[in-house]
This record gives structure tokens, sequence and C-alpha cells, in this order.
């Protein structure tokens, strides 16, 4: 299609009702790895990033299920792998989050470099160094991540730079460590804040939501929990809400 023609002045109204941040629902989806009782989420988008994270956390061993009309059950009781392969992880880079879940409750895991044996432009050694610091034994053969660790222990982590990606790994790792951990120069984006709300909700000691220095204190196991992913955000001028009238202005999207 090389053009679109729309024929405008008339009136639009109606209400739209925004999905679920594609960017929280996919970390939400891993924080199911943490625990062996159901975690239900709500308000989750359905995109093909969505069916990947599925299919990645299937091969673990994560049961899926709908749970009403837009929701999934995801139960971890029984995984039995933990190798997250290249030719899934290659599809999506948010697949990277599975390493500290797995690791923190399983004490191993084995996970796909994102672009395979190169490393590229956005490493991931922040998340490596974090883990490491945290009592992780981490290899890198034939690119694929390789950690151990008997039981992780809290630390006192400075991120060099400011990484989602790192943040949501380090933090679910944190909750099932021996100890304290605090994260300094943490991101602070809406993501983060939902993903710690339902780690609280699934029994996690958490403070600082919200800001960019975060500290948990990890306990033995967590529990299954229900949680509403965050909305996308539609924003026309200051007004933002989860369902707005249709106006026809232009509308910035966010997530």
């Amino acid at each position: 299609m090389d053009s679109l023609i729309i024929k405008g002045g008339i009136p639009l109204s109606g209400k739209v009702k925004i999905s679920g941040a594609k960017n929280s629902a996919l970390k939400l989806m891993c924080a199911s790895l943490l625990t062996e009782q159901p975690l239900i989420l709500n308000n989750i988008p359905q995109l093909a990033d969505i069916t990947t994270m599925s299919g990645l956390l299937a091969q673990h061993g994560v049961k899926i299920s709908a749970s009403g009309e837009d929701g999934l059950k995801l139960q971890a009781d029984n995984i039995t792998n933990f190798t997250a392969p290249y030719e899934l992880v290659s599809q999506m880079r948010a697949s990277i989050i599975v390493l500290g879940p797995i690791l923190a409750r399983f004490g191993q895991a084995k996970i796909s470099l994102p672009g395979g044996c190169a490393i590229g432009t956005r490493p991931v050694d922040l998340h490596l160094k974090a883990l490491e610091k945290m009592g992780a034994e981490i290899d890198i053969i034939d690119g694929y991540v390789i950690a151990r660790a008997k039981r992780l222990k809290g630390a006192e982590i400075f991120f060099e730079k400011v990484s989602v990606g790192a943040t949501e790994n380090i933090l679910m790792a944190a909750t099932l460590a021996q100890g304290e951990t605090i994260l300094h120069n943490a991101a602070q984006e809406p993501e983060i804040s939902d993903l710690a709300e339902c780690l609280l909700k699934m029994g996690a000691k958490i403070e600082g939501i919200g800001t960019n220095k975060l500290s948990i204190q990890g306990v033995e196991k967590l529990n299954g929990a229900e949680h509403s992913t965050v909305a996308d955000r539609i924003e026309t001028g200051s007004f933002i809400a989860n369902h707005i009238p249709v106006s026809p202005q232009i509308c910035k999207r966010s997530s």
C-alpha cells in the first residue's frame, strides 16, 4: 500500500481500552519461574512477543493456560529444563530475563546470549557482573551463559549505567537470595514498579519502589498471586487514562 487517503471533518466518539504494556507483561511472565504456585496475570496484550515468551517458558516446563478474557495462568511447579536455546532467545531480547529467576530458584541456568556467540552492541555484562557479585559462577561457552550458584547471596550492586533489563533480572534474582541486596542506579521505568508490585504480592520484601535505589530482602520462597499488568499510556495533552474518549487529535503513545 503506497498511501492512505483520510477524509476528515467527521466527529469521533467512543472509548478505547488501553491494553497491558508489553514490556511489563513479558517480565511478569518470567516471574512465574520464582514459585511453584500459580501466578495469574490479567490484562495481557495479544502480541507476537507474548506468544514467543509463552513458548520459551513452556519449554522450561511452565504450564500456561488462559485465564478470563485477557489473562494467563502460569505454574512452574515442574521445571525440567534449565536451558533457554538460541532459536527462542534470538527472537526476543527480553528472553534473557529468565536467567535471574531460574538461577535463583534452581541454582543453575544455561541461557543463550541474545546475539548468539556475538555479544553485540547491547551487552548483558551488567546482568552477569551483578550475578557474580551475588556469588554466581558464570562461564560463557559457545554463545551460552552457563551460571551456577548453590544459593545467591545478597550484595550491594552499583549499575555502571541505567539498564531496565539488568534491574529486572537482578530484582527477581534477589527476591530468593540469602540476605539483603541493594541496587543503586536502578532503572525507574513503570514496568519495573509493576514487576516489583507483583513480587510483593508473591511475598517478596522490596523497598524503594519507583526510585533508583531498590532494597530487597531475600526470602526462602515466593507464593502464587494474581496481578493485573499496568496499562500502556495514551497521552492527550496533560490527560492520561486507561479509558479515554476518542477525539480527532494527535496522540502520543508510550510504554
